[in-house]
C-alpha cells in the first residue's frame, strides 16, 4: 500500500511539473513575441463600434480597378508567414486580399499556445473586429464591395463559417478543415455558397461531421461544394511554398480558386460578353438587367 501511494504521488509531482512548465512556456512565449504581428502586418485598421484597431497584413494585385476581395483567416498558431505566403499566392490571381490578425496581437509557432489562444479568444471579439475590417475594404477605391468573400483554414475556417452568417455581406466562403455548423436552421442564414475542403485522414475533424456539414448544408437551400481529399491530415495546406510543390496542395488550392473565380469575379462586362443580344429578349438579358440593379455596373 505504501508503495503504490508513492507511486502515485510520484506520478502527481510529474504531471503537475509538465503542467508548470507546459504554462511556464506559454508565458515565456507570450514574453518574447510581443512585437511579431507588427513585424507580419503593414496595414492598420481603425475599429469601429469601440472595437480596438485590427492589424493586418494586405496583399494587392497589381494594375489599377476594383477588385475582388478575400477575408483570409489565419490558423490557430496566429498570423504568421505561413498566411502572408498564400495572401500574396491568391494576390497574384487578382484579388484584393486582407489577412487580419483576430487574436489581437497574439501569434505563435507552439501548440499549448495556439490552443490558449482559441480558448481565450471570443467569437463575438472576433465578429466585432471583422466587422472593421469589413467596413475598411467598403471604404478603399480599389475593392469591389459587393464582391467579398472570406477564406480560412483550421481555427480560421470556423471563423470564416461563423463571421458568414454574422455579416449578411459575404459574397462567398472557403472552409479549410474548419469545425463545422450542421444545423439546417443556423446554415440558412448564409447569404452565399460555400466551399469546404478536408482532408480523409483529418483526426480532428471526422467524416461524420463532414457529411453532416454537407447534409446540412443541403436541407438548408444553401449552394455548396465539399471536397475530401482522401488520405490527408487536418492542416494538409500549409503555405505557398507548399502548394507550388505538391500536387495535392495544389490540386485544394485549384479548387478554391475555381470556387472564387465562379463567385466573385463575375462582373456586368463578363455577363454582357455571354449574352446572344441578337435573340428575342433572351433570358440572359432579364439576369443582366437584376444584376445590375441590385449591385451596379461594376
Amino acid at each position: 500500500m505504501k508503495t503504490f501511494k508513492r507511486i502515485f504521488l510520484g506520478l502527481l509531482a510529474v504531471l503537475g511539473f509538465l503542467i508548470f512548465l507546459l504554462f511556464l512556456s506559454v508565458f515565456i512565449d507570450t514574453l518574447i513575441g510581443r512585437d511579431r504581428i507588427s513585424a507580419l502586418t503593414n496595414t492598420n485598421i481603425p475599429g469601429v463600434n469601440g472595437a480596438p484597431d485590427v492589424r493586418a497584413y494586405v496583399a494587392k494585385p497589381k494594375g489599377e480597378g476594383s477588385f475582388p476581395t478575400v477575408i483570409m483567416i489565419h490558423e490557430f498558431f496566429g498570423l504568421n508567414e505561413s498566411i502572408i505566403s498564400k495572401a500574396d499566392l491568391l494576390a497574384e490571381e487578382g484579388y484584393f486580399v486582407i489577412a487580419p490578425d483576430t487574436f489581437r496581437g497574439s501569434t505563435t509557432s507552439l501548440i499549448p499556445r495556439a490552443i490558449w489562444q482559441v480558448m481565450t479568444t471570443k467569437q463575438e471579439d472576433v465578429n466585432a473586429d471583422l466587422d472593421s475590417v469589413y467596413a475598411w475594404l467598403e471604404s478603399q477605391p480599389d475593392v469591389d464591395s459587393t464582391r467579398v468573400g472570406i477564406a480560412g483554414f483550421c481555427y480560421g475556417g470556423r471563423v470564416s463559417l461563423l463571421y458568414s452568417l454574422h455579416n449578411g455581406g459575404m459574397a462567398a466562403t472557403v472552409v479549410f478543415y474548419g469545425s463545422s455548423e450542421t444545423d439546417p436552421d443556423v446554415l440558412r442564414n448564409l447569404p452565399g455558397p460555400v466551399l469546404g475542403i478536408f482532408g480523409g485522414a483529418d483526426a480532428s475533424i471526422p467524416l461524420e461531421e463532414v457529411q453532416a456539414f454537407e447534409q446540412g448544408l443541403e436541407t438548408a437551400g444553401v449552394p455548396h461544394q465539399i471536397s475530401v481529399y482522401d488520405g490527408q491530415p487536418h492542416a494538409f495546406v500549409t503555405s505557398a511554398d507548399g502548394i507550388q510543390n505538391d500536387s495535392v496542395q495544389a490540386e485544394a488550392w485549384d479548387e478554391m480558386l475555381a470556387f472564387l473565380d465562379a463567385n466573385l469575379k463575375t462582373n456586368m462586362q463578363q455577363l454582357r460578353e455571354g449574352f446572344d443580344y441578337e435573340a428575342p429578349f433572351p433570358l440572359q438579358y432579364y439576369v443582366m438587367l437584376v444584376y445590375e440593379h441590385a449591385f451596379g455596373s461594376h
